[in-house]
């Protein structure tokens, strides 16, 4: 028992309480931001964009922590800075149900909340902010069928399925494609990472000999099926869609034929940041915010792509 008290008070020493910030130069507001991964180029473009955001503004300064895939991590994270006392807190949680209570327990501290991209249950906290991803996997699925002629074996590369996105991507899709002739032949989770999206699509060639189109829930995992496809052989007879659309990845997969379409997920990097300084500002604002979305194309790219319908 007294172990396990020395250790508590250890932990309370690593985590010390912050002045609270006043929002001026000399005494910025402090924020938490909670990474729940840096192993997808879209996380790592979520912290740049924030960054960039941050620094046009010399009352504000944001601590970064990366949970490194790990949800246990992350809860510590977020109860470190409870305890250090930051202004705001921006989450952006690996998983709904496990971050909930230690999101809520920082709402109902007195701390706002900027939920962003992956959501959490329940309303204990300030915003959410992100793209509608149902949205985006009905418009990929729509897109799709018409793309195919409304029939065709289709593989789905799915991200974390215990995630937000990950279901939303995956509803919105099934909705896209209801009323076609659109076979799901093979689906699994890869869990957002490209190494095992390969992985699983070595699997379906080897099971399927026709295969008209990949649909994958981020970019690098479409372009982990592709590699594992062109290493068989087989690319050229399979069309390849994915969703994130950044500028130096889905965006260039299309540009160099790789991908078909990739639809933009934007990260609300920006968009946390300014809501933030509402907030800290003592403004109000909304409960959600909605960040919109394009495909881009071979089509429509050196145009800027498309916005959603």
């Amino acid at each position: 028992m007294r172990t396990l008290q020395v250790l508590l008070a250890l932990s309370l020493l690593a985590t010390p309480a912050l002045a609270k910030g006043k929002g001026t130069q000399d005494s910025p507001w402090v924020i938490g931001m909670s990474q729940c991964n840096l192993g997808e180029p879209w996380r790592v473009q979520m912290n740049a964009d924030i960054k960039k955001a941050a620094e046009a503004h010399n009352n504000l300064n944001v601590i970064f922590k990366d949970a490194q895939n790990d949800t246990l991590k992350q809860r510590a994270h977020i109860e470190e800075f409870v305890s250090q006392g930051v202004d705001l807190l921006i989450v952006s949680p690996k998983e709904a149900a496990p971050l909930t209570p230690p999101v809520a327990k920082a709402f109902k501290a007195g701390i706002p909340v900027i939920v962003l991209d992956r959501r959490v249950l329940g309303g204990d906290y300030t915003v959410f902010i992100g793209a509608d991803n149902k949205r985006i996997g009905e418009a990929a699925g729509k897109w799709i069928a018409a793309k195919l002629g409304g029939a065709g074996n289709v593989v789905e590369l799915k991200g974390l399925m215990t995630s937000t996105p990950g279901q939303d991507r995956n509803s919105g899709f099934r909705k896209g494609i209801e009323g076609s002739g659109l076979k799901v032949i093979f689906e699994t989770d890869m869990q957002w990472l490209e190494p095992n999206a390969r992985k699983e699509m070595e699997s379906a060639l080897s099971r399927f000999d026709k295969i008209d189109l990949v649909y994958a829930h981020n970019d690098p995992a479409a372009h982990g099926a592709w590699l594992a496809a062109k290493a068989a052989g087989r690319e050229k007879n399979i069309l390849f869609v994915g969703i994130d659309g950044l500028p130096q990845e889905g965006q260039a997969y299309v540009n160099q034929g790789i991908l078909a379409a990739c639809f933009e997920y934007p990260t609300g990097g920006k968009e946390a940041i300014e809501t933030a300084l509402s907030i800290l500002g003592g403004g109000q604002v909304p409960k959600e915010i909605v960040v919109p979305s394009r495909v881009f194309t071979p089509e429509n790219i050196k145009n800027g792509g498309e916005a959603l319908k």
